[in-house]
């Protein structure tokens, strides 16, 4: 068993080496699943050939034993857990984050409950490379997923809807194809016995191909596949294919991860008229009035989700976390897809900061941090030990519940990039900024000459109102900023 483990670690060790290895599947004839390939990949040499021709030829599910059967384990050991990501929502824009209109009285309770970080960050404030951030736990840089669509070879051709021309497939697939060559949540939990559904937001096609055992997303372009398709129904349609998601792995004793992303409070703003109502007598721009009933509708829906979980006896073993994919800051005078310049998009807070909390009855004990700094590269790791699954070597995050690690590290990091990319083999070419943000001062550094790097002091200007000239903190966080990566295309 000693070998086994050992070369399960070789492999995990070995994904990010490997990226085109086909040979086992030509001798063997066979088509093998992405986490099968990652195997054989670390495993490739030595002993490592006789346990992967094994693995091929219908042995290696028996050498390979899933590590909760091996021990007797029960998922009661295992917690379930529930990833909540809200979609285009400032940081401020919750009544427990001080926001003194908007109601979020479910997310409020979640917040009192939780160890809840009020200086969190996503490193990009764009949905989809943020949210393939979120599920593999690394960086822009490193998982390659830089925009939201490819930029076209023929520039008069929408990228949006590009995708349902065939002769443009490969742009789309070679993006879409980096979510199978690194581990994700679902793919890592999957080997602890977990289950995993996704619903909302989605980008890299159809929901199996980041590692999910059921979804709503099918990916199909020809069928409006985008960004989501069906499951973007969830939360605006009510919640009953996440509720019977939950129902079965009651019903089969198996724990399960679920992805709940509702595509709110993002556009289109159209909340129930019945909330609707109340805004719009509080503040005078029926845009911005919109806006706030879209994210109480989103603090109901979740709401929805957590009473369901009580009812079903589930709540004291199912973690919870929570973040946005990034802020969104309302147009006052513009319709509900216009957000200003410093929100969605940007490296200001507008755009990059989020609470992130995290919950665990009896388990996690409640505190509101309001000093600390985390990001959402952060949250894969913490799920990950709290399930008991290995951490691959390459994720630049800390678990949220180690205080000492969250001391040790001074500085978070991020990387914005413009929506197309502009060459989907090099993705990075598309950078725009990068940030640094170490205690009170955070650098933004842009990558156009012609724009100035810019120093705020976030405690005395939490909103970057007033830039701070200070050149030796600048040279100071700029050294730091450039170790952690230099912003050159790879």
């Amino acid at each position: 068993m000693d070998t086994i483990v050992a070369a399960k670690a070789a492999a995990r060790a070995a994904i990010q080496q490997f990226k085109k290895f086909r040979y086992l599947e030509a001798i063997s004839g066979l088509s093998l699943k992405w986490e099968t390939r990652m195997i054989l990949r670390g495993v490739i040499g030595g002993v490592g050939w006789m346990v992967a021709i094994l693995w091929v030829f219908g042995f290696g599910p028996g050498l390979f034993v899933d590590a909760a059967e091996s021990t007797g384990e029960s998922a009661g050991t295992r917690p379930n857990v529930v990833l909540i990501l809200g979609d285009d929502q400032a940081w401020t824009d919750y009544s427990f984050m001080g926001h003194s209109i908007i109601r979020t009285p479910n997310l409020d309770r979640l917040a009192s409950q939780s160890r809840l970080f009020t200086r969190g960050y996503v490193p990009t404030s764009l949905c989809r490379p943020s949210l393939a951030t979120i599920i593999t736990g690394l960086y822009l840089h490193q998982h390659g997923i830089t925009g939201n669509d490819p930029a076209l070879p023929d520039p008069k051709v929408n990228a949006m809807i590009g995708r349902r021309n065939p002769k443009y497939a490969r742009f789309y697939e070679t993006l879409m194809h980096r979510i199978e060559t690194d581990p994700t949540l679902p793919r890592l939990l999957a080997e602890r016995g977990y289950i995993s559904f996704q619903s909302g937001k989605w980008w890299e096609g159809n929901f199996s191909r980041g590692g999910f055992t059921a979804g709503m997303t099918h990916g199909d372009p020809m069928r409006g596949g985008r960004h989501g398709d069906e499951g973007l129904k969830i939360g605006r349609e009510g919640l009953e294919p996440v509720f019977d998601f939950i129902r079965q792995a009651k019903s089969e004793a198996k724990p399960f991860f679920l992805w709940y992303a509702p595509l709110l409070p993002h556009a289109p703003h159209n909340p129930p008229q019945r909330i609707l109502e109340r805004y719009l007598k509080l503040v005078p721009s029926p845009a911005v009035a919109r806006y706030y009933a879209m994210c109480e509708w989103f603090d109901e829906t979740c709401g929805q989700l957590l009473q369901f979980i009580e009812t079903e006896g589930l709540a004291s073993n199912t973690v919870i976390a929570f973040v946005s994919d990034n802020g969104w800051i309302q147009d006052p005078n513009m319709p509900d897809h216009h957000f200003m310049p410093r929100s969605k998009r940007s490296p200001y807070e507008g755009g990059v900061r989020t609470p992130i909390m995290i919950a665990w009855p009896g388990k996690i004990a409640a505190r509101r941090d309001e000093n600390t700094l985390v990001s959402s590269i952060d949250i894969a790791p913490t799920i990950l030990q709290l399930c008991g699954a290995p951490v691959p070597a390459n994720l630049p995050g800390v678990n949220l519940l180690d205080d000492q690690a969250l001391a040790k590290r001074t500085s978070i990091f991020g990387e914005i990039y413009d929506h197309d990319v502009a060459d989907v083999d090099h993705p990075t070419k598309s950078l725009l900024y990068r940030w640094i943000i170490q205690g009170d001062w955070k650098l933004i550094v842009p990558v156009d000459p012609n724009k100035p790097t810019e120093l705020y002091n976030l405690l005395q200007d939490p909103h970057e109102q007033h830039p701070v000239a200070d050149p030796s903190r600048t040279d100071q966080l700029r050294q730091e900023l450039d170790a952690w990566w230099d912003g050159q295309a790879e």
